[in-house]
């Protein structure tokens, strides 16, 4: 496929290397994967919003925080384990806080350090919202697939999320 906008000789990437453009069968698999993501994390988050006062992103900050030790993490982590920016997450971490959900304190070992801990209050939130989102994941993903399917989907996802770790981080990211 070529691209209708871009560099004079559409072949050529940025670097001076040759595009991989892809075909067919890999921009049908790419785009269904597009599309299914938009539309799967856009339903989970409709489902949480109705019966919880967490969205999704909120829920997923939670999440990480319940599985770290002490219910703890440093902004920064947390940050590079969700995949938000530092000025995004602080911006869900400030309003969670507010409503009690989360508390941060400065790190005891390096006092420039941010830590964000997830509040008793926060940890029975989350235990009351989690039965809906599981629930959402199994009616719109796991229930449709076949266990052999399951089974390939973490293998694929586990290669890429390994490569995308591997990355240099970037701030960026929102």
């Amino acid at each position: 496929m070529t691209p209708s906008c871009g560099p004079a000789d559409a072949g050529e990437a940025a670097a001076g290397e040759r595009v991989r453009w892809l075909d067919a069968g890999e921009q049908a698999a790419w785009r269904s994967f597009l599309d299914a993501h938009q539309l799967l994390m856009t339903k989970l988050d409709s489902e949480l919003r109705e019966a919880s006062p967490l969205g999704l992103t909120e829920y997923t900050v939670l999440v990480r925080l319940s599985e770290a030790e002490d219910r703890t993490l440093r902004m920064a982590t947390l940050a590079a384990d969700t995949g938000l920016s530092r000025s995004r997450l602080t911006h869900i971490v400030s309003r969670l806080e507010e409503r009690g959900i989360v508390c941060r304190d400065k790190s005891v070992d390096d006092r420039r350090g941010v830590q964000c801990r997830l509040t008793e209050e926060g940890f029975g939130l989350l235990e009351r919202t989690a039965p809906v989102h599981v629930a959402g994941v199994r009616e719109h993903l796991i229930d449709l697939l076949g266990r052999e399917q399951i089974a390939q989907m973490a293998g694929i996802f586990d290669t890429v999320l390994a490569h995308m770790r591997a990355l240099p981080s970037r701030t960026t990211r929102s």
